[in-house]
Formats: structure tokens, C-alpha cells, sequence
């Protein structure tokens, strides 16, 4: 099965400038929990609700402050020819549960997730497979501050 038989092509974004009340606003308004951040055309990175929970809310971010500040760079992308099994292989290595969708142009087309593969895929033992393999904590995109000093908690 390809990924563009089972990817949600219904793609909702925000821009880098666009504000994180803006992504929060959309999110609750589109029921998603996850957007491309795309400059002209080019996807610049993504943000999810829960970049703006952990990096803004927590961090007492200005909810006007833009999104690029909290989105994440680095992001991992699939082709829609590509077999739905590449797409959870790339997610369970990257830890992600979702994946923004690209043409040959670098253009976003759609969005595939581990709930699209739970709901299409014949073979839901892949989807589980992934699943346990983003749930083990590797650190890879820990949003958590780096401690200053390493103390134990309790002292013995």
C-alpha cells in the first residue's frame, strides 16, 4: 500500500511569522494536533499542540510571540509514492507519530499518521510495531531544559 492511498490530503499550516495563538487557533479549529510551518512554498519545520503546551506554555512564552520560535527544524518527510511500511519505518525512527507528505517539488500534498495506518493498513501489527518503537525514550526530541547541575533528588 502507498502513502498516498491512506495520507490525509486535506493540509491545514501556519507560517513561521504567523503567531502561536494563531497555531493553537487553527489546531482547535481544523481538529488537528499537528501543522506544517510553510514560507512560500518551502516547509520550514513543523509545530504540535504539544510544542505548545511543553515550549510555550510551560516556558510562560507570549502567546503573540511567532511560531518559528517553538516549531521543530528538523523535520523528516515522506513521498506519497512511498510504501506505507518506509513511512513507519521513518517514523519509528524519527519518533514522530505524524509526517508531513512532499511532491517531487518539496511541496506538501498531505499528511500521513500512525492513526491513517491504524485505520488502512491491513497489517495493524506494523502499526503497533511503530507505535511501541516512538514511545521509547531515546531523548531524540526531548523538550525538556537541560539541568544546570545534576543533583540527586534525595540524598541517602
Amino acid at each position: 500500500m502507498k502513502v498516498q492511498d491512506i495520507m490525509t490530503r486535506a493540509v491545514h499550516s501556519v507560517r513561521p511569522a504567523d503567531s502561536i495563538a494563531e497555531a493553537a487557533r487553527s489546531m482547535v479549529e481544523n481538529d488537528v494536533g499537528f501543522l506544517p510551518v510553510i514560507d512560500g512554498r518551502d516547509l520550514v519545520g513543523v509545530v504540535t499542540d504539544r510544542d505548545i503546551a511543553v515550549r510555550a506554555v510551560a516556558a510562560q512564552a507570549d502567546s503573540h510571540s511567532p511560531v518559528r520560535r517553538i516549531m521543530s527544524e528538523d523535520v523528516a518527510t515522506c513521498s506519497p509514492d512511498d510504501d506505507v511500511e518506509d513511512a513507519l519505518e521513518t517514523m519509528s525512527n524519527e519518533q514522530v507519530r505524524r509526517l508531513p507528505v512532499c511532491d517531487d517539488r518539496d511541496e506538501v500534498v498531505g499528511i500521513i499518521g500512525l492513526a491513517d495506518a491504524a485505520m488502512r493498513d491491513p497489517e495493524p501489527s506494523d502499526v503497533t510495531e511503530t507505535f511501541a518503537e516512538i514511545c521509547q525514550s531515546t531523548g531524540l526530541h526531548c523538550q525538556a531544559p537541560v539541568p544546570r547541575e545534576s543533583k540527586p533528588l534525595l540524598e541517602v
